[in-house]
């Protein structure tokens, strides 16, 4: 098994942003968030057969979830809210559950995605089942809330996914489908809502529209 290693958290390869101009900010960050797509590209495979397993369940009357804690949480809840006025979809057929409950959409919640067993609980409160799918995302790859609902998840032979961009992630290691989208070091030394986050909600964009248009 490969060392893992977290390149989200690894330093920025830029320094002394406070001495950057305004302009030069701007597209340094234009410049990396450029990369991301291509990062994206790579992972193509791993998003299509996570997407052909989604199908399969919510085809047989499964719904999907998703479970996220921070930005990743966030992002979730956006893709998940999009779904209904976009596709005509009830709104339990795509569920965001994210670490701290709704106060975690718009106020951080300390500690709340340090908990591994509040995922599965907050999971069981929509009962959740075998014929659903839950995909976990976490930039890091290292969540302890979401790792915990997967782990309970593959336990009861319930369908799992994952979103990470670390490579090698444990978080992979509790998803039957595992997409890891590697964008490298932050422009802001491990501020994971800038590329990270934008990989993710590519990759979210291309789930739930796909599996909608399926």
């Amino acid at each position: 098994m490969k060392e893992f290693l977290k390149i989200t958290e690894q330093v920025s390869e830029y320094h002394h942003l406070e001495k950057m101009s305004v302009l030069e900010i701007l597209s340094h960050i234009n410049d990396e968030d450029k990369t991301v797509p291509f990062a994206v590209a790579e992972a193509i495979a791993q998003i299509e057969a996570l997407v052909q397993a989604i199908t399969d369940k919510m085809l047989m009357g499964g719904r999907l979830f998703y479970v996220g804690a921070g930005t990743s949480g966030r992002l979730a809840v956006v893709d998940a809210s999009e779904c209904p006025p976009t596709y005509g979809v009830s709104y339990g057929l795509i569920i965001a559950v994210i670490a701290g409950g709704e106060k975690a959409i718009t106020t951080a919640v300390e500690f709340a995605e340090d908990d591994k067993e509040q995922g599965w609980r907050d999971l069981q409160a929509h009962h959740v089942s075998e014929k659903d799918a839950v995909v976990g995302i976490a930039a890091s790859g290292t969540t302890p809330y979401v790792i915990g609902a997967l782990e309970e998840c593959r336990k009861r032979d319930i369908l799992t996914g994952s979103i990470a961009c670390n490579p090698n992630s444990p978080i992979s290691a509790f998803a039957d489908y595992p997409i890891e989208v590697v964008v490298g070091p932050e422009f802001v030394t491990a501020s994971t809502r800038m590329k990270s986050g934008t990989a993710q909600k590519l990759v979210l964009n291309m789930i739930s529209t796909t599996v909608m248009i399926q």
